[in-house]
């Protein structure tokens, strides 16, 4: 006989966390977002070899993670996991990129030779948007440096026609240059001292690596829990399948890919299993996360097969269409509920930890603060971050609005089979999400800082410094639909205001 739950699942939009005693010390200042990315044996007072300074990571989508975004969301101090259904040879590159952009150090893109002319200059400045030129003996970005030219250099119509680059450059000799290996701050601190606008990097060969740019440190500054590696580059991640992982994963490494996750709609399976097995067999110190389950048994499941962390949540992305298709799936809330009380049970019994995320079913940047509260490390947003300009989507004006393009990668655009793959034929038999626009929201720093300051505001009103102690201190009460519709403005005609910070 079929096993029946004796209670409804249910969503974030369900529930309310109830305020808490708030001390002197609650002050959003005082919070720490930070939490577990993967596994680690916290009982032998170990700490995660891999956290994140937020609890927010972009899903695994071609309309979501791509490398520009990865970029931005890791000075945020979260983690993109780059989408996977494209080339292996596509996805290294995403990642390469990523782990190539040092944080405030910038590879050079307007790089000439000094022998070019001054006209060719401007057509760079003006192809690249950048008035700073890098003079290069061979004219590439880690070309020897000669020089630097730039727009307060020359006015090309007060130049003879043909003007060499060479004879209005700043010459070596007279530049102020960092070594190669040299740190951030060592590089502001030349540049303030020198009073200069930007400072190559060059190695020991002569050969240019990178520029620090004056105006760059005010931006370095705006991002102080930015996600950086031993090496000071950007923590990436990306997305493998239970197909080609055995070629996918080595070529991702290499790329420097830092942490990877099984993309599966539903990873209670024999195919995860055996992905994780081979995986931390072939190279024991890769870092892979699966899923998605949505109860104690397909966490139980992935956790006994060595999951670093596992995802939770079946057919509750605002794209996604497996539930009206296959009549799977479970209500977030009370999938992540369950799996976070799996998590604390499996903790309790192995003093392993394996951290959860709340994969789906975010439509309010509160339902974030409950997902936690209800046991989440972190949660993973698709459509959230596909309405930022940093998203690989085409902005469109739809109706006189601003729009994004979003599909699912169930979705006949994207035909990601490999993330539906039951072990059969190599194709998609139907569609299990759909094609989207969602409202353009700017950049992402913005829309993710004010999401935060709405966590962090929130865990004060619980009493709650941390994630765990928000887990620990949380009083969540589900409500009915007339006290939701009471949460909301009504009774009144509506002043479009807002406020500014």
């Amino acid at each position: 006989m079929a096993f029946y739950f004796s209670e409804p699942s249910h969503t974030f939009g369900e529930y309310l966390l109830v305020p808490g005693y708030s001390s002197e010390d609650c002050i959003p200042d005082n919070v720490s977002l930070k939490t577990p990315l993967v596994r680690f044996n916290k009982k032998a007072g170990e700490e995660s070899p891999l956290s994140m300074n937020i609890p927010m990571v972009s899903a695994v989508m071609q309309a979501v993670s791509d490398d520009k975004l990865a970029i931005a969301l890791a000075k945020e101090g979260g983690v993109s996991f780059i989408y996977g259904s494209q080339t292996i040879e596509d996805q290294a590159a995403m990642v390469a990129r990523v782990k190539a952009y040092k944080a405030g150090f910038v590879t050079s893109d307007s790089n000439i030779r000094p022998e070019q002319t001054l006209e060719e200059v401007v057509a760079l400045s003006e192809k690249t948007g950048h008035s700073t030129v890098a003079v290069t003996e061979d004219g590439s970005a880690n070309g020897k440096l000669v020089g630097i030219i730039t727009s307060k250099d020359f006015r090309i119509g007060h130049c003879p026609a043909g003007s060499k680059v060479k004879d209005y450059m700043t010459g070596l000799d007279e530049l102020v240059t960092g070594k190669d290996g040299i740190s951030l701050s060592e590089a502001n601190e030349i540049i303030w001292e020198k009073k200069v606008n930007q400072l190559p990097i060059v190695d020991k060969n002569g050969n240019l690596v990178s520029l620090v740019f004056r105006k760059d440190y005010s931006t370095h500054a705006a991002h102080p829990l930015e996600l950086l590696d031993s090496k000071q580059r950007y923590i990436v991640g990306a997305g493998i399948n239970t197909r080609d992982y055995m070629e996918r994963v080595p070529a991702l490494l290499e790329a420097g890919a830092d942490v990877f996750v099984l993309d599966s709609s539903e990873g209670y399976s024999y195919w995860q299993a055996k992905a994780l097995k081979d995986i931390h067999e072939k190279w024991p110190n890769a870092k892979v996360g699966a899923g998605n389950v949505v109860d104690a048994e397909g966490f139980n499941f992935l956790a006994d097969a060595g999951a670093d962390f596992i995802k939770i949540g079946i057919g509750g992305g605002s794209i996604c269409i497996t539930r009206e298709q296959k009549g799977i799936g479970r209500g977030q809330a009370t999938a992540t509920i369950e799996v976070g009380q799996a998590r604390d049970e499996y903790y309790k019994k192995t003093g392993i930890y394996v951290p959860i995320c709340s994969d789906g079913g975010i439509v309010h940047d509160y339902h974030v603060t409950l997902a936690l509260a209800m046991g989440a490390d972190f949660v993973m947003l698709g459509r959230y971050f596909a309405r930022f300009e940093e998203s690989p989507s085409n902005k469109l004006v739809i109706n006189g609005n601003y729009v994004k393009e979003y599909w699912g990668e169930g979705s006949n655009r994207a035909r990601n089979w490999q993330r539906y793959d039951l072990g059969g034929k190599k194709s998609m038999a139907f569609e299990e999400g759909v094609d989207s626009y969602v409202p353009y929201a700017g950049h992402l720093h913005d829309g993710v800082g004010m999401t935060l300051k709405k966590v962090v505001h929130t865990m004060c009103n619980c009493g709650a410094l941390s994630i765990p102690e928000l887990q620990e201190k949380a009083k969540i009460t589900l409500v009915s639909a007339t006290t939701i519709s009471e949460g909301s403005a009504h009774d009144v005609v509506v002043r479009n205001t807002s406020v500014q910070s």
